[in-house]
């Protein structure tokens, strides 16, 4: 039974893990998609998602509460300048796991991880979605005479 075992260790020592997690933190934030195993990729997405939410709030205890997790001033900086302005209206959800198939040396799942806001290609066809909408033909006969009817008063007049 896996009682009160929270996360995947990785097969790493602490120190190793939390260094693993922090260096590949910074490169999402500085690259916005990495590529990884799908196991590192899960245990990321619990790692960088609360730094983000942290980073939505621009005061200095936050800051300091997101270097001592990331160790790298630029990032740190891209996470509060860029990143936070564009997440503000997110309640949360901040990174996108999408598998990509299977490596070919030892056969390890692999999947690319990406921040939500910054693939211009998904945002697209979200919003192509969006305007399509399904009506009923009873709503559609209701709307077509409310339309119709001030443009035959204007031309009466």
């Amino acid at each position: 039974m896996r009682h009160n075992k929270k996360f995947n260790h990785l097969g790493r020592t602490a120190s190793h893990r939390n260094a693993m997690l922090a260096n590949m933190a910074i490169s999402l934030i500085m690259h916005k998609r990495i590529t990884t195993t799908l196991a590192k990729a899960k245990a990321l997405k619990k790692y960088v998602e609360p730094l983000i939410t942290k980073s939505k709030e621009d005061t200095t205890n936050s800051r300091r509460v997101v270097f001592s997790y990331l160790q790298n001033k630029y990032a740190v900086t891209e996470l509060f300048k860029e990143i936070s302005v564009k997440v503000a209206d997110r309640p949360g959800g901040y990174t996108r796991i999408i598998k990509t198939g299977f490596r070919a040396s030892d056969n390890a799942q692999m999947c690319f991880i990406e921040l939500v806001d910054y693939n211009e290609n998904m945002a697209k066809k979200a919003a192509k979605k969006a305007t399509r909408t399904r009506r009923s033909k009873k709503a559609a006969a209701a709307e077509t005479p409310a339309v119709e009817a001030p443009a035959t008063e204007n031309a009466a007049e």
